[in-house]
């Protein structure tokens, strides 16, 4: 397995990975990722914005089975958001997101003061890792959020 930056040819298999994934969990839902304008275009999406970036992680077969992604969250100076993190079934349970946050949180250090993301108290994996990883629960989204179905919400500071 080896982490790469998305490339246009992956955009379609991660919008798969993303979608398969909220619908294991009924969550596809207005107000979560599912219906993001942007789902099918990541790579031109991320590549498009200042201080953004998106990896995949690849199998041995040069199959992606997941990514994440670093963008600036809102009008907010030195925030970033780190978004779209997901894993295929197959994948999951291998540290595969926990290699893929230290990518996206060292490239948000050289940028940012701050890292924010949004997710749901239901997916609980991925609340405990941002926990083992130094991110601090908040009582509610910053202002700004997009994903109103979201019911966790998280911010470390980025030293």
């Amino acid at each position: 397995m080896y982490i790469r930056e998305i490339e246009e040819k992956d955009n379609q298999t991660m919008e798969h990975i993303i979608k398969r994934s909220l619908e294991s969990f009924e969550l596809n839902i207005p107000g979560t990722a599912y219906f993001d304008p942007e789902l099918s275009r990541l790579a031109q999406f991320y590549k498009n914005q200042a201080n953004a970036n998106y990896w995949v992680v690849v199998n041995e077969q040069d199959e992606v089975v997941g990514g994440v992604g670093i963008a600036p969250f809102g009008q907010k100076e030195g925030i970033c958001e780190l978004q779209k993190l997901y894993i295929t079934p197959e994948a999951q349970g291998k540290g595969l997101s926990k290699e893929l946050m230290k990518v996206a949180l060292n490239f948000a250090k050289e940028h940012y003061s701050y890292c924010y993301l949004e997710t749901l108290e239901k997916l609980k994996t991925a609340n405990l890792l941002y926990s083992k990883l130094g991110f601090k629960q908040l009582e509610k989204p910053l202002d700004g959020s997009e994903h109103g179905a979201m019911d966790s919400w998280y911010i470390k500071e980025l030293t």
